[in-house]
């Protein structure tokens, strides 16, 4: 016979694992992009396998979140891990690139069930005073499975294969489907509503649109070509269309009466702004590792671990201080460190001390690591059971929103950057190896190659790209700390006197 607390023990760790791998699949290929690229060909199209995932997140993640408050939690995260697994294991058995692409989206729609759901069954089961600590505990995995991915990726290429990357999250996922299963007990009372399709439908088309525009724009269309204006055109239709029929429907995906709440709109905006300006330091240091002091995948994914403990204390010290103090206070303090952490990135050059590279990335992980914890805590903090799973997914929809534009709008920054200084350098671009992109010009074994009067220009044009690309990432950092004062000043309540008891559902 198992214990009621051994239960939920049992249920927090599915939970963590569903998170883990949802999170880290954000990153995980991008330290194993050169192996895959260079197996599977298809170097214009390698950032789909990336975007691909995020769009496929963005776009499920308030529809699952809207369906866990219809009909219930358990299932709806259980159907997230079998998705999840089934384009997990399609992955590694990809033959091309867009084989690849297509099963990342596959695996998105499974983790757009996870993430959100697994935050909203933590406020379920959970009394007041221990939300602020298993918060914390869950935004630490976030934070820590999204940076540890670049390393796990590129170990498991090096060491293994690049299949395996993928692979990896089947036995995690049955493990965390075992537990779920059979410990997470949850009232089969649920009331029914109307799904709202046209919302859902044209959510993903709007955002299928604006990807696909910012993707193509500029690198394989102009941006004043029929192609990319007729993509951003059905963006503002879809997204227009999607308003008119958000503010009608009897249920809707995303409700805007949740955003007559300060906390929750304001909470919401600053999770997209440290959104956008977290995944330029999660992908790009990185590269100027790898491209600029040179060496392995495994190295340049090694010196994420930095960032990666920052978050982890970030996020637990977050969580810890929701009963103590405002959560705007809270996020007054992560906004310090975060900008400090965006701004000192952005002086990296070539000559940089690696001391010095350590204690940016401290400052950024600490930083954004509260957000992993008290962003979810405050967006849901003002709504009861039948509305948590809406306020969580829509707050997550909006971070993930954040580093979907992120990842698109500073890589044009960053490409052009590099584009423009080739060109002052060598005419046109110059002879760059690996077909103009860094990454692969920049391996250890193309780097021998390259003789050093033209390696230090490429470096150099790298690291002066990457540095201004981090410049730019201040702008939804400040607009971040911003948003982070309009905050009302509320925070965790706990009434001892009262024993409680989880909300049954109507």
């Amino acid at each position: 016979m198992v214990s009621n607390n051994s239960k939920i023990g049992f249920v927090v760790a599915g939970l963590m694992l569903g998170i883990l791998m949802a999170a880290m699949d954000n990153t995980i290929v991008a330290t194993a992009m050169g192996t895959i690229v260079s197996d599977l060909g298809g170097l214009d199209k390698f950032v789909w396998v990336t975007s691909a995932y995020m769009v496929a997140v963005m776009a499920g993640t308030p529809i699952f979140g809207k369906l866990s408050d219809m009909y219930g939690r358990k299932r709806f995260f259980i159907f997230g891990l079998i998705v999840f697994l089934i384009g997990s294991a399609l992955c590694g058995l990809s033959q091309n690139i867009v084989q690849l692409s297509i099963f990342r989206a596959i695996q998105g729609i499974g983790g757009g069930a996870l993430m959100p759901i697994a935050f909203t069954i933590v406020f379920d089961i959970f009394p007041p005073e221990k939300r602020g600590k298993m918060s914390g505990l869950f935004g630490a995995v976030f934070g820590t499975s999204s940076i540890f991915g670049p390393l796990l990726g590129a170990f498991i290429t090096d060491s293994i294969s690049w299949h395996w990357v993928f692979y990896i999250n089947v036995p995690i996922g049955i493990v965390s489907f075992v537990f779920i299963v059979f410990f997470y007990k949850e009232s089969v009372e649920h009331s029914k509503q109307r799904i709202d399709w046209g919302g859902a439908f044209t959510l993903v088309g709007a955002v299928v649109c604006l990807m696909f525009a910012l993707e193509l724009g500029g690198n394989q269309y102009a941006w004043d070509s029929f192609v990319i204006i007729g993509l951003f055109s059905g963006f503002a239709v879809l997204f227009a269309v999607f308003l008119f029929i958000e503010t009608r429907a009897a249920e809707p995906i995303i409700s805007f009466n949740m955003f007559k709440q300060r906390l929750f709109a304001s909470s919401s905006i600053v999770a997209l702004c440290y959104g956008a300006a977290f995944i330029v330091a999660t992908v790009y240091i990185p590269i100027f590792v790898q491209g600029v002091f040179g060496g392995s995948a495994t190295n340049s994914g090694l010196i994420l671990m930095p960032m990666m403990i920052g978050s982890v204390v970030g996020s637990q010290v977050g969580g810890l201080l929701t009963t103590k103090t405002s959560f705007r206070n809270i996020m007054v303090v992560s906004i310090v460190f975060f900008v400090a952490g965006i701004y000192t990135l952005s002086t990296l050059a070539p000559d940089t001390a690696r001391s010095m590279v350590t204690l940016y990335m401290i400052l950024t992980g600490f930083g954004v690591g509260f957000s992993f914890s008290v962003l979810n805590m405050a967006a849901i903090h003002n709504f009861d059971m039948r509305q948590r799973g809406s306020a969580t997914s829509t707050n997550s929809f909006l971070r993930s929103l954040g580093m979907t534009l992120g990842i698109s709008i500073f890589g044009i920054v960053q490409r052009n950057a590099f584009t423009n200084r080739m060109a002052e350098a060598f005419g046109g671009g110059g002879p760059l190896p690996g077909g103009g992109d860094p990454r692969a010009a920049l391996t250890p074994e193309t780097r021998e190659l390259i003789p050093p009067d033209v390696l230090k220009v490429i470096t150099e044009a790298l690291s002066s790209s990457i540095a201004q690309t981090f410049m730019w990432a201040l702008v939804p950092a400040v607009l971040g700390a911003v948003f982070i004062l309009t905050m009302s000043n509320e925070r965790v309540e706990i009434a001892p006197q009262k024993q409680w008891k989880p909300e049954p559902r109507r």
